[in-house]
């Protein structure tokens, strides 16, 4: 979809009233969900995103997630000018980051501020509402044991839903359940934290200066070693960052040998979006958890 730029005045007079006027517009990213697009306009660029997705909250739930991460961690967050719909399609219009190249402590303040962020905190693990990881429903309830939440959000919703779209067998729904017992002591313990959710290399920019700029929360209140697993999910951050962030808030021993369990969550979403190919991964670790 690349709409047109009529279409794009209107999302501008909707978010700024007549004072802000388009002069051109570009088509800068197309993902599997999501296109992208550079409205050039008398007040500067802004960056549109826009999808064809039925749920019509998509965007509000993500320009919520952008708004208590901005609040509570001192890394570059874009503001929010506008979320809605226009007919087709959903939108949200946000500050433009020009991208940069990475500053020389770029790794180093990714870990000092997401460490930060960690700290915010609450009574139970959850959210106030649920949200979305992609385009993927998540369930936020609230729960006061770590492993409960997780279970009864993360992995039966997901795991039941990979069988229902027959994307694994009975045998394997029923051997992944098997796993719940096991995490039920897996985890330390640790207060509730307010997480990214998503956090991988590309939802990480790199914004004026080269600092970082976190986008696409699929944020709640859960254990923080979740953001710090799926940073590895797909070839781990530079070590600095890591090496930053425990300087703040260092881990229990043994994060390393629970990175796999916490990344089955991630595994299931990208099981649901893309396909079996990421089944191998999910039935090695559930494997190891029964051994």
């Amino acid at each position: 979809m690349f709409e047109s730029n009529e279409v794009f005045e209107n999302i501008l007079f909707l978010s700024f009233g007549p004072s802000v006027r388009l002069k051109q517009a570009g088509l800068i990213a197309a993902g599997n969900v999501n296109q992208g697009v550079l409205l050039e306009t008398s007040d500067g660029p802004f960056f549109l995103k826009t999808n064809f997705e039925e749920t019509k909250d998509i965007f509000e739930k993500e320009a919520d997630g952008l708004d208590i991460m901005r609040a509570n961690c001192p890394l570059k967050i874009p503001e929010v000018h506008h979320f809605g719909q226009e007919p087709g399609f959903n939108f949200i219009l946000m500050e433009w980051i020009a991208p940069d190249k990475p500053n020389f402590t770029y790794w180093q303040e990714l870990g000092l501020g997401l460490a930060q962020m960690h700290m915010a905190t609450q009574n139970d693990f959850g959210y106030k509402a649920s949200n979305y990881i992609a385009s993927i429903p998540q369930q936020n309830q609230p729960e006061h044991s770590w492993s409960e939440f997780f279970i009864q959000n993360r992995l039966e919703p997901l795991i039941g839903k990979a069988y229902y779209e027959s994307l694994i067998d009975l045998d394997f729904f029923k051997k992944f359940q098997q796993i719940y017992p096991v995490l039920e002591d897996f985890f330390p313990k640790g207060k509730p934290a307010l997480l990214h959710g998503d956090l991988w290399s590309g939802n990480i920019m790199r914004g004026k200066n080269g600092v970082p700029v976190l986008i696409d929360p699929a944020v709640y209140f859960g254990h923080r070693e979740v953001d710090l697993a799926f940073s590895r999910m797909f070839g781990p951050f530079e070590e600095e960052f890591y090496e930053a962030y425990e300087t703040v808030f260092p881990l229990e021993p043994g994060f390393i040998e629970r990175v796999p369990v916490y990344n089955l969550y991630p595994l299931l979403v990208h099981l649901l979006l893309f396909g079996k190919s990421y089944l191998p991964a999910i039935e090695k670790t559930v494997s190891k958890l029964l051994s």
